[in-house]
């Protein structure tokens, strides 16, 4: 036993430490933080007490103000009938604390499993009541993205309902019948280690949905602004000022406001953000009519008048298609609900879509010997558009203002979809690998051994600019224009108003974007685009020497208002030195840094099983996917990883239908936009993986390894980097005796090494 002092806003212990003792609150306040909450303990409660039936601490303790505690050493479970059978008067501190923190956490789960159910049902109360408006007031309805994967909350394991009532009970037992249970240490002993393990039964619930609020509240409100609120305010701005119909549409809005207030489902910074913007559009803003141009200029407006003529025109396709596609069209048009899985429109979407490709590829063979491609033809190639009509006229007019000037840049690797298509054309790039990840070589090369081909014919469409183009056009193209939109079920490629749920300006990516998003996900793991080659310097004396060399991956943006990205292939060819390719729509709905942080996490499973070859998941040969594997077959049988870890590592994997490479997607995710930032969210093992293949750079290494969670793991990884800088210095002093330069390849890769590239 021993006292000690611990002033304000310090941690007693953390989530993951070893449980070596247990500390009783002489004075004081102290937050004890757990899995979907928090609650606070005071003098005469136990820190650590929860915990006592494991090794390791689940709950994070810091102190709310400066604290004393008496402190016992835990070395196993007989502690506590000695620290009981030593100190009679603690048996009834343990008993009382105990029951306290149970009514802590299990209260917690009674009420975050209500706020589960009411978020469910207010998520699709207040979109039927939008559906509706928009019915009666005859204006074309949107969906949000995230409605395809919202799911009524589902619990493997619940809390019974008796053990509430048991610790009830307990509470409420008389005064001598207390006292006779305090003398007894080894009830005691059972006692704690069964109310422990009863509070953790609690937490991969509380866990689960904690989760569940996170996934889904963003429905409501969130960043992107694709959410209900937005779907709300823009109804509202299209009806009369101060009908009924817009009063009705601000009550709704205003009632939403209070739920999230109330609910503290976002953030007050974000609520007022949104909630002064409306209101002060509200009360300022002149409503324009459903049919108003809205701003739009009577040049724009004119420039755009039958903007499907002009791209048929151009096109030159024949009457029949022509005529065909007109019709289609206008059919879509007169759809009230363009997403709807009615059997006639899905075969409408499905007939507009072949068309849509036909005329987009016999437009892409005209444009290729044309030096001045008309603007509406550039926003059919990259954005989509077709009628002016269909996409709305404001949303024309914006297309329109920046086509002209919407460009991506090859240096940087980034490409408009025209830019890219023509960049294969004229054979800058190669085409991608069909959806049997075969490339153009590969298949001509299938062809010619099928027969259906011959030699001559092969080494013909090799070098055939237009065979190439259409290899592109035929394989890849339509099949990641439909995924990058996101809803797969209701695509078509044509640019509509009702997939527009934010404003475009606010969703266009370009190459800026692109180049800012790449830079956060490197200020994490700075290595994620090197890759090893061999270099050989036989001047100075290099036979073979493996460095690093970087190459960012090329983003070509695809002609939709989509919700995803795809990372389609990881090299080029066969080369390995060559940019990967990443594809994200043209106006990304989602959180970009988000979508590329995925796609980089993809990019690095797929990369390191390119790089190991047929050994990519075999164990005696150390990588990034074989040890990731290793770690999620045999979880159950790792020493490493608390019980409550191993359970959690189960619902993940469950979470990602049993992919090893989306677990470890998401555990990506987690170490960019979590880990990264000194907020520890993976287990013990998992972290070590990704801290070994995927490091910080040196001052974000520097910065983290105050945390005792990082401390250990980043003094292993500087031992191991100390030894390959060992080396590298050897290699450099021998060129330096022969009077030679560093060559910049070595300097690059030591920076890399060290991670000040």
């Amino acid at each position: 036993m021993q006292t000690q002092q611990v002033s304000k806003d310090k941690y007693i212990c953390t989530e993951g430490q070893s449980l070596d003792a247990i500390h009783i609150i002489a004075s004081g306040q102290v937050k004890a933080t757990f899995p979907g909450g928090e609650m606070i303990l005071k003098k005469g409660d136990i820190v650590g007490l929860c915990d006592i039936a494991y090794d390791s601490h689940f709950f994070t303790y810091t102190t709310l103000e400066d604290c004393s505690f008496v402190s016992f050493a835990i070395k196993k479970e007989s502690s506590i009938a000695e620290i009981v059978k030593a100190n009679p008067e603690i048996a009834k501190m343990l008993y009382q604390s105990m029951l306290n923190q149970i009514y802590g956490v299990y209260g917690k789960y009674a009420r975050q499993k209500e706020n589960c159910k009411t978020l469910y049902k207010n998520i699709f109360d207040y979109y039927e009541k939008y559906v509706d408006f928009c019915s009666h007031y005859n204006v074309i309805s949107r969906s949000l993205p995230q409605f395809d994967s919202i799911q009524e909350l589902s619990l493997e394991e619940e809390v019974e309902p008796w053990i509430v009532s048991y610790y009830a009970s307990m509470k409420d037992l008389p005064q001598e019948v207390k006292m006779a249970l305090y003398a007894r240490p080894s009830y005691m002993v059972g006692f704690v280690k069964r109310a422990s393990e009863d509070v953790h039964a609690a937490f991969s619930a509380l866990e689960t949905m904690n989760d569940y609020v996170e996934e889904n509240k963003s429905v409501f409100m969130q960043e992107s602004r694709i959410d209900m609120f937005d779907l709300y305010v823009s109804l509202l701005f299209r009806l009369k000022a101060g009908s009924p119909e817009a009063d009705k549409v601000v009550e709704t809005i205003e009632s939403l406001i209070k739920y999230l207030d109330e609910q503290k489902l976002v953030s007050q910074d974000l609520l007022h953000e949104r909630c002064e913007e409306y209101r002060n559009k509200y009360n300022n803003m002149n409503y324009k009519s459903e049919e108003g141009a809205g701003g739009v200029s009577e040049a724009s407006a004119k420039e755009l008048t039958n903007s499907i003529d002009v791209i048929l025109q151009y096109a030159a396709v024949d009457d029949e298609l022509a005529n065909n596609f007109k019709k289609l069209i206008t059919q879509y048009k007169k759809l009230s609900d363009k997403a709807s899985t009615e059997d006639s429109a899905r075969k409408l979407r499905t007939e507009l879509t072949q068309a849509f490709y036909k005329i987009y590829v016999e437009a892409f063979k005209v444009s290729v010997n044309d030096s001045r491609v008309p603007t509406v033809l550039k926003m059919f190639f990259n954005f989509g558009y077709v009628d002016e009509e269909l996409a709305g006229l404001e949303n024309a007019a914006y297309l329109y203002s920046i086509a002209d000037e919407f460009r991506g840049d090859s240096y940087q690797g980034v490409y408009t979809a025209y830019e890219w298509l023509l960049a294969i054309y004229n054979k800058q790039k190669e085409p991608s690998r069909n959806e049997f990840d075969t490339d153009y070589v590969a298949f001509l090369h299938e062809q010619k051994v099928q027969g259906k081909i011959t030699p001559e014919l092969e080494t013909r469409l090799l070098g055939d600019p237009g065979e190439r183009v259409m290899f592109e056009l035929e394989n890849m193209f339509p099949m990641v224009n439909k995924v990058t939109f996101g809803r797969i079920s209701i695509f078509c490629p044509v640019f509509c108003e009702s997939n527009v749920i934010k404003p475009l300006e606010n969703c266009l990516v370009n190459v800026e974007t692109i180049k800012d998003t790449f830079k956060l996900i490197e200020s994490v793991d700075y290595g994620a685009f090197f890759r090893e080659t061999v270099y050989v310097n036989e001047k100075i004396g290099i036979q073979k020497e493996y460095v690093a060399v970087k190459v960012t991956p090329d983003v070509i943006l695809f002609p939709n208002v989509g919700t995803r990205g795809v990372m389609w292939q990881e090299i080029e060819g066969k080369k390995r030195t060559t940019p990967g390719r990443m594809m994200i729509s043209v106006f990304h709905l989602e959180d970009i840094r988000q979508t590329f942080t995925r796609l980089t996490g993809e990019f690095r499973w797929e990369m390191c099983k390119r790089e190991q070859g047929a050994r990519w998941n075999d164990i005696t040969d150390k990588s990034l996917t074989s040890e990731y594997c290793d770690y999620v077959q045999f979880y159950k049988k790792n020493n490493d990883l608390s019980q409550d870890a191993k359970e959690k590592v189960k619902q993940s994997l469950v979470k990602a239908k049993n992919s090893f490479k989306e677990m470890f997607v998401r555990d990506y995710i987690t170490w960019i936009m979590f880990e990264g930032a000194g907020s520890p969210r993976l287990n013990k093992v998992a972290r070590a993986i990704l801290l070994t293949y995927c490091p910080f750079p040196k001052e974000l290494r520097e910065k983290i390894a105050a945390n005792p969670l990082f401390k250990e793991l980043i003094e292993r990884y500087d031992v191991k980097l100390a030894q390959t800088l060992h080396r590298l210095d050897g290699v450099a002093q021998k060129i330096k005796n022969q009077n030679q330069p560093i060559p910049p390849e070595l300097e690059i890769h030591r920076k890399y090494v060290e991670g000040t590239v």
